[in-house]
């Protein structure tokens, strides 16, 4: 009796821009696409690749939700006059808080992901507004169609404050108990050492303990931003400080994180001067032409040092 065919059907690639069955579903979730929101009856695929493109500071907003540790900043609403005060982090990786005082936290890192982050914080957002009762406000599932975050506040500058650790949990409770003193003392034993430089856009230096970085949050369309720095790294113009090394970049939120490795003790402050011409030859960069031999060899090594974080 003759075998059956061990042939199988080649299926065919996914078109440029279309995410394939067997790859990580955009949405963050882990799950390979055909498990997740490709999944027959499965969830509407809700993913949005550049979910706070129109917020203020939108580059400062992934950073703060995927670089840095411990930082607030208040927001200003469209309508009403509750305070409001987005954080990276709240006790528990809480969505939203509403304070005894009434004030409404909102927390950038959290543990749910259902594709539209912007979209997800509008939603606690308008859940904590409808409220004055002091507790969490939760997001146990995808919140549907809605506001995002910039749609409901003003689209001024965001006045952000980087935080040595998570005090801010803290500061507006009066009788402080051993319990919450202890609870904070362990998170702030894991919060690396953070600086927001003040000559740039969204670029902070950190401290990791072996080394130190700086990690830069642009907002340039990647095709764009890789041809501009493949001209730099050619020209050997890519250095932010003595002995710094540029390593490769995040992709997060539809923008990219370049990051540099810097010699222990360099600090912030030293790295304000040279990240301000940086950015002026980067500036220069992007209105290139052409990429030459040498430009074209260090874009596609660029390319193969990118990290996708969401």
């Amino acid at each position: 009796m003759a075998k059956k065919s061990r042939n199988r059907t080649l299926t065919t690639a996914p078109a440029p821009g279309e995410v394939g069955p067997r790859q990580p579903c955009p949405c963050g979730s882990g799950k390979r696409y055909k498990a997740c929101h490709g999944a027959a009856g499965g969830a509407a695929p809700t993913f949005v690749a550049r979910p706070f493109e129109g917020m203020p500071d939108e580059c400062d907003v992934i950073a703060l939700r995927e670089l840095v540790p411990a930082a607030t900043a208040p927001l200003t609403l469209k309508s009403g006059d509750r305070a409001v005060r987005l954080a990276t982090l709240l006790p528990g990786a809480a969505p939203a808080m509403v304070r005894e005082s009434g004030d409404v936290w909102l927390g950038l890192q959290v543990q749910h992901s259902y594709g539209n982050p912007a979209r997800d914080l509008g939603a606690v957002l308008e859940a904590a507004l409808a409220t004055e009762e002091p507790g969490i406000i939760g997001l146990p599932s995808a919140p549907g169609e809605g506001p995002s975050l910039q749609d409901l506040i003003s689209d001024t500058s965001l006045d952000i404050t980087v935080h040595d650790g998570f005090d801010y949990w803290i500061d507006d409770v009066p009788d402080r108990d051993a319990s919450m003193e202890a609870a904070l003392e362990q998170a702030n034993g894991g919060v690396m050492p953070t600086s927001r430089l003040t000559s740039v856009e969204a670029a902070y230096w950190t401290n990791v303990g072996t080394k130190e970085h700086l990690r830069w949050v642009m907002p340039h369309p990647e095709d764009q931003l890789l041809d501009a720095l493949a001209r730099l790294h050619a020209a050997g113009q890519d250095s932010v400080a003595e002995g710094s090394r540029f390593v490769g970049m995040f992709r997060a939120h539809g923008l990219l994180a370049p990051v540099w490795d810097l010699p222990l003790e360099t600090g912030p402050e030293v790295l304000e001067e040279p990240a301000a011409r940086f950015a002026a030859d980067l500036e220069e960069a992007l209105q290139g032409g052409e990429l030459t031999a040498a430009e074209r060899s260090a874009r596609a090594g660029l390319a193969n040092r990118q990290v996708t974080i969401r």
